[in-house]
């Protein structure tokens, strides 16, 4: 084995039922290096990184770390070989500390004392300063946002200490601002021979950080290379087969009456923060609106507004020229032809322990009912089949649990389900978090080809480039409040990011 190469995958094989995850992959982690990693969604980036993290075990193969064979028969096990792990998921307990969930398994004993807490809180003081948080470590998981909660699950690992560190999808929820305290963390880690594994789907973002790419397809290894070497069309060949598609709507573009017409929605935190701030537009039948902003501009809290789970909030909504008043549950919201896809795959948008058909047609159900309220089973077997054609989605069997399915696959489920709901408007917040090239493209294209059945679709996104691909009309949203309204034809990258910085 190299002296370079600090950790080696040798002909590794992952059989679940009824699928191959993982075909003899052979697999380097090159020491002191940021080791990228990218493939299509159901590509087996995820399983080949729980096999290094311990957390599965392969069907065949075997790890060489050091020069010598392992086998790593849980997390525990893998820390003790230096091995940690950042999942794209949180797995946090939102109701313990911060510090506590640092040290929740390993905590720190002082004489007789159970747990020294002030021990605690001192190093996790100073793994917030090191990534340059003002988090405070007696606060509460659950009163952070979802990017101050990446960061601590970062820090969680970055305590172990650990010789490989692996990240998985680390910034799918972070600002731009803490994007770069993560660069700077990773590229210090490195200086101090700390090897990372980087998964992303943000092609842009691999090409900054990363040292050396390997490509993974189907199950299968496809390509290795250094990242000086090698350019993004390179990467989208080896993925895909073939260039992405960059521009989404076709030149002609018919919409109709408002669908949804918002006014001075306005809606203010327990705490007394304004999260959205007098806000007010209009999303038309056929037209796709985009609202793009950076983390904490209160995009996922209009939504939440919008369909009724938040109803704390000031102001008036007409969905279809009827207004929706303030209490109006969400369920009514829903039959009344509004659906929303949520932000959060895990905690909002899937049942994890049902199946696949279970987790599509639960928000439709209603639908399908018979006198008795007994369901249809054979209208919801047709709807079930239909949209896992229709989405592509790969799975053997729609009685597979869903979290046996990869990220890409899951969220595919989630707009299906809110497909069978059969809606006037979509409410897509970031649909294109933690999916790959590909499976953006199928997101995209089926937008697009909705909106052209009349259905109005408002997304939120923090990529720029997604937003000019497939809005129609681009809403900029910066504190809480609605800074920009530009149709496509007029909007510039430039104003765009301006716009989004107006609020702070």
């Amino acid at each position: 084995m190299h002296d370079d190469i600090i950790l080696q995958a040798s002909a590794i094989t992952m059989l679940f039922p009824g699928t191959l995850a993982l075909d003899r992959v052979d697999y380097r982690v090159w020491r002191g290096k940021v080791n990228v990693i990218i493939g299509e969604n159901g590509a087996g980036k995820s399983t080949l990184m729980k096999i290094l993290a311990g957390v599965q075990q392969p069907t065949r193969g075997e790890l060489t770390l050091n020069g010598e064979k392992v086998v790593l028969h849980s997390t525990r096990d893998a820390a003790r070989h230096g091995i940690g792990m950042v999942h794209q998921e949180l797995n946090l307990f939102e109701n313990l500390s911060v510090a506590e969930n640092l040290f929740l398994g390993r905590e720190i004993q002082k004489g007789l004392w159970p747990i020294n807490e002030a021990e605690q809180a001192r190093r996790t003081a100073a793994l917030m300063q090191r990534l340059d948080q003002q988090i405070s470590p007696k606060e509460r998981v659950g009163n952070l946002k979802v990017g101050q909660q990446q960061l601590v699950e970062i820090a969680r690992a970055l305590a172990e200490d650990a010789d490989i560190l692996i990240l998985d999808e680390p910034t799918s929820a972070l600002s731009k601002t803490e994007v770069e305290i993560l660069f700077r963390v990773i590229r210090e880690l490195t200086r101090q021979g700390v090897s990372i594994i980087y998964i992303s789907h943000r092609l842009e973002e691999l090409m900054a950080i990363g040292d050396v790419i390997t490509i993974l397809r189907d199950g299968r290894f496809q390509a290795e290379a250094k990242v000086s070497d090698i350019d993004v069309p390179w990467i989208v060949r080896e993925m895909l087969g073939s260039e992405p598609v960059t521009n989404f709507l076709p030149e002609e573009r018919d919409v109709g009456a408002p669908m949804l017409e918002v006014q001075h929605i306005t809606c203010v935190s327990p705490n007394g923060n304004t999260l959205v701030d007098d806000v007010s537009f209009q999303v038309r039948a056929g037209e796709i609106v985009g609202i793009y902003g950076l983390m904490g501009a209160g995009r996922t809290e209009l939504f939440e507004c919008l369909l009724g789970s938040e109803r704390n909030y000031l102001g008036k909504i007409w969905l279809d020229s009827k207004p929706l008043p303030t209490r109006l549950p969400t369920a009514e919201r829903i039959r009344m032809g509004m659906s929303l896809v949520p932000e959060d795959r895990k905690r909002a948008g899937i049942f994890p322990v049902s199946s696949v058909a279970t987790n599509l047609t639960i928000a439709s159900l209603w639908r399908r009912l018979t006198h008795r309220f007994a369901i249809a089973q054979q209208e919801e077997q047709q709807a079930v089949a239909s949209t896992v054609g229709n989405l592509a989605i790969k799975v053997s069997s729609p009685e597979v649990a869903i979290s046996a399915l990869s990220g890409g696959n899951q969220q595919k489920v989630v707009i299906g389900r809110s497909l069978l709901t059969n809606p006037r408007l979509l409410l897509l917040d970031e649909p294109s978090r933690g999916i790959d090239v590909g499976a953006k493209a199928e997101v995209f294209r089926m937008m697009v080809k909705l909106s052209q059945q009349g259905i109005a679709v408002l997304f939120s996104t923090s990529d720029l480039k997604e937003i000019m691909a497939v809005a129609d009309r681009i809403l900029v949203m910066s504190g809480g409040k609605l800074t920009a309204d530009i149709p496509r034809a007029q909007a510039e990258e430039s104003a765009l990011v301006k716009a989004s910085a107006q609020g702070f």
